[in-house]
């Protein structure tokens, strides 16, 4: 089966303005920390679903649960730093 691609399709499939723009790349940048911590702590929930956790798996839970809540919290103030900032 051949198919039919319009030359509007294949120009614009290229185009410089479908990529993210500066202002996304900075906000996918800010969020990192908090998406590694949030994937640190998914490691550490999957290692104890086929298993009951011990004192180890406790306490590496309870460290990634802390630094998700750190990283949120940072991320928060950044995010109303910028808010108020502007704003005022």
């Amino acid at each position: 089966m051949n198919h039919i691609v319009t030359v509007q399709d294949a120009v614009t499939a290229f185009a410089d303005w479908l990529g993210p723009t500066d202002a996304e790349l900075d906000a996918v940048e800010a969020e990192m920390p908090t998406v590694r911590a949030e994937v640190e702590l998914l490691d550490a929930q999957t290692l104890t679903l086929d298993r009951t956790p011990n004192e180890l798996d406790t306490a590496r839970l309870r460290r990634a649960q802390r630094r998700v809540l750190r990283e949120r919290a940072a991320l928060a103030n950044v995010v109303f730093g910028r808010q108020s900032g502007g704003a005022a």
